[in-house]
């Protein structure tokens, strides 16, 4: 029950997603006691250091350019004002924060150059430093491990087979390449998606073979529950129900049994005894802060409460793996190469996405 295998199929997933939920229950819960505290959950902030203007067209997502969404936009931040934001997120319990920015891929140059100083910023802070940046080099990923970054983001988002509904400018083997690239450092990956998009369960159990083959798998999969926002493409989709949310919480603890199972976005849309539900399923990170980028969050005193009443604790940080070391800029044996990597951009159209870019034109 414990084995870490990279050889899953479709329909071996498919199999465990639909078992009888208290079956299923139960045997999630006991691969997670396995291999974890069932009394410790990871606790995340995700700040957004540079906000909208995406040139991307995610279906989901409000901070493309290209749709109305009444999202307030903002260039990168400074250091100085991450690091605030930083010893806020570990005084209210955090062990880790996760900066994203609204881009399509890094790009060398002072933005970059600026984001690197941030994670050695952090990483001094003693706590984990986590980015979302959109693709990235191998040169770019040396950099970012070089400053001292534990764990890079960069979600699959769906199956391979759905993603062509979902985005159009970009093609899901830059996902898989990006993931490669900082697999090539000492940074840790965090890779998962999103339920409630329109997608067929079949298409959920294609992301977790996609996730579950990788070797080795991520040390971290966020599960998030779509949060319709009005301009998007996707903003008259139906809310998934909590069972959905566990039964894929439990199949993802059961085919990842060491990796870190992060309930992330819609917990606002779910009950203290749906998250309880969850973390008993699996779940064992979560991400605390009143906003996810730029999409409702509970508070964090409000979790708190919730980590009382189950009598739950905070993880301390470098628990899974010892804290990276910081390089300083002057001592950096990886320079700025100006890359310009030309990432696919298919040529295919997603018909609910040109409706949604249209209406913003008219607005």
């Amino acid at each position: 029950m414990s084995e870490i295998r990279h050889n899953w199929t479709k329909e071996e997933i498919l199999s465990i997603y639909n078992k009888p939920m208290m079956e299923l229950l139960y045997e999630a819960a006991t691969v997670h006691r396995i291999h974890h505290d069932p009394n410790t959950v990871q606790v995340s902030t995700l700040l957004s250091i540079k906000t909208g203007g995406c040139p991307e067209d995610c279906g989901y997502c409000p901070q493309a350019a290209r749709y109305h969404t009444d999202i307030e936009g903002n260039d990168l931040m400074s250091v100085q004002q991450v690091k605030a934001q930083a010893l806020r997120a570990k005084a209210s319990g955090s062990s880790r924060v996760c900066m994203g920015a609204a881009w399509r891929n890094v790009k060398d140059g002072p933005e970059f150059d600026n984001v690197l100083e941030m994670v050695r910023t952090i990483n001094k802070l003693d706590m984990e430093v986590c980015c979302t940046l959109g693709m990235v080099t191998e040169n770019q990923a040396q950099r970012l491990a070089e400053a001292g970054l534990y764990a890079y983001n960069h979600n699959l988002d769906t199956s391979e087979d759905y993603y062509k509904d979902v985005i159009s400018t970009r093609a899901f083997e830059d996902r898989l390449d990006t993931i490669s690239n900082v697999r090539k450092t000492n940074v840790t990956v965090c890779s998962g998606g999103i339920i409630g998009m329109g997608e067929a369960v079949e298409d959920r159990a294609g992301m977790l073979v996609a996730l579950a083959t990788l070797d080795p798998q991520p040390e971290s999969v966020p599960i998030n529950a779509l949060v319709a926002v009005p301009g998007t493409p996707m903003e008259d989709i139906e809310p998934i129900s909590i069972w959905e949310m566990i039964r894929m919480v439990a199949t993802t603890r059961i085919v990842m049994p060491q990796t870190q199972v992060r309930l992330s976005a819609g917990r606002t849309e779910m009950s203290r005894e749906g998250q309880a539900m969850c973390f008993f399923a699996g779940a064992n990170s979560i991400f605390a802060g009143d906003k996810l980028l730029t999409t409702p969050n509970p508070d964090v005193g409000e979790d708190m409460k919730m980590f009382e009443l189950l009598g739950l604790n905070p993880q301390k940080p470098f628990v899974k793996k010892v804290q990276p070391e910081t390089v300083e800029a002057a001592d950096s044996q990886y320079e700025s190469l100006g890359e310009k990597p030309k990432w696919t951009r298919p040529e295919h159209k997603i018909e609910r996405n040109e409706a949604a870019k249209l209406v913003a034109k008219d607005k």
